[in-house]
């Protein structure tokens, strides 16, 4: 029955890696469908580059950073005992969280496209989930500096996140504004008076909406998956995980007056937020999270466009970074029993959290996209924006035109 247990276990965290490492199909077809037509190619590669980048990257530093574990520096040791004990579960376990990691570079991307560098972007993904990413990861997952004993001890309970509002989605949204930031917005995007002088529709809205459902979808995994175990299993993470996701939906379909590019964001909005309470808080707890969600996202996508010029092409920063924000507050708030939850939470212990998240992502992030832009300039210049990422980086197009014969 041992073994049966630990091969029930690797099974059900290798079928959580398989969907989170699918939503990377998500992110890279919501891009694509927003980006314009010249761009497209190149958002696909950059996931998919992103993705082997983030592997080797928290293989060798990231993962022994959060958890003590450097598989790639102990070959004799601590990867032997991964190998040989457990079934793998260890490796599984590497294999789900390193999804989760390269989650922060494919973030990143929709904030900067249609005007950054490849290869510097590489390089910023490679230390950005080597070093930002699971500094935090660590303080919260796995107790590191003894933060999480401190809160615990002064609020009753330390800071939750379940699933990853903070952990990964608002500190893939607070980097990605520090290298919208640093790369600066696309050649005529704005006015000298600030004001937006070009408006770029989505290219392609099969592509978007595509991308939306197959994140959705993989969000399940993403959620429910992070029990990190059969008997952890919970019906409520699934549940809530629904509700938000419904609330984040009705809530940009009312708002934006059925604008196609809000509402195919709606319930990804909806999710980010539920991820941190999806395990303590009540099904109508988040429905509501998911409504808040909804129109936060709508909201601040436009006000940050227009008022603070943050040229943030699929508006991550709102989505990820503020809505993980609000996710992260909300399950202290509803994950009360008060209000109907399961308890184990305090709000100042959420709120310290979501501080030091955001301020380690904002930091190292800007840090990181400073320096590689001193080194090697991060910005595509206005010739190359004007002829598209695509022929400069690619040589092709999405639909390159047939040979004439």
């Amino acid at each position: 029955m041992e073994q049966l247990t630990t091969s029930l276990d690797v099974l059900f965290i290798l079928l959580g890696a398989i969907l989170v490492l699918f939503m990377h199909a998500g992110f890279a077809f919501l891009e694509v469908g927003t980006v314009q037509h010249k761009n497209q190619v190149n958002a696909l590669v950059k996931i998919m580059s992103d993705l082997a980048v983030s592997t080797v990257a928290y293989f060798f530093v990231g993962y022994g950073i959060a958890y003590g574990v450097f598989l790639g520096f102990n070959i004799d040791g601590q990867l032997m005992q991964a190998m040989t004990e457990n079934s793998g579960y260890d490796l599984v376990k590497f294999f789900f969280l390193m999804t989760f990691a390269a989650a922060i570079p494919a973030i990143v991307s929709g904030g900067i496209a249609e005007r950054a560098r490849f290869y510097p972007v590489l390089a910023a993904t490679f230390f950005t989930v080597a070093l930002v990413y699971p500094l935090f990861e660590g303080i919260t997952w796995n107790g590191n500096f003894g933060l999480q004993a401190w809160l615990e001890n002064q609020f009753g309970a330390g800071f939750h996140d379940f699933a990853g509002s903070i952990v990964v989605h608002a500190v893939g949204g607070w980097i990605a504004l520090a290298a919208i930031i640093v790369i600066g917005a696309r050649h005529n995007r704005y006015n000298r008076d600030g004001s937006i002088r070009h408006v770029y529709p989505p290219s392609s809205i099969p592509f978007l909406a595509l991308g939306s459902w197959i994140l959705a979808v993989g969000w399940f995994g993403f959620n429910v998956m992070s029990a990190q175990a059969v008997e952890g299993i919970q019906g409520l993470v699934a549940m809530n995980s629904l509700m938000a996701m419904v609330g984040g939906i009705l809530a940009a379909t009312f708002i934006s007056d059925k604008d196609p590019g809000f509402v195919h964001n709606g319930p990804l909005a909806g999710l980010v937020a539920i991820c941190a309470g999806s395990d303590v808080v009540n099904p109508l707890g988040a429905l509501v999270i998911g409504l808040v969600a909804g129109a936060l996202f709508v909201k601040a996508f436009t006000w940050t466009q227009r008022n603070l010029k943050i040229d943030d092409v699929l508006g991550v920063w709102p989505l990820h970074g503020l809505c993980g924000m609000w996710g992260a507050i909300a399950a202290g708030i509803f994950g009360s029993t008060a209000l109907g939850g399961l308890g184990g939470v305090a709000l100042m212990s959420q709120i310290i959290g979501v501080l030091l998240g955001v301020s380690i992502a904002f930091i190292g992030g800007f840090i990181v996209y400073w320096v590689i832009n001193k080194l090697s300039p991060m910005t595509m210049d206005e010739d190359e924006q004007y002829r598209g990422a695509d022929l400069v980086y690619h040589k092709t197009h999405a639909n390159p035109p047939k040979d004439e014969f």
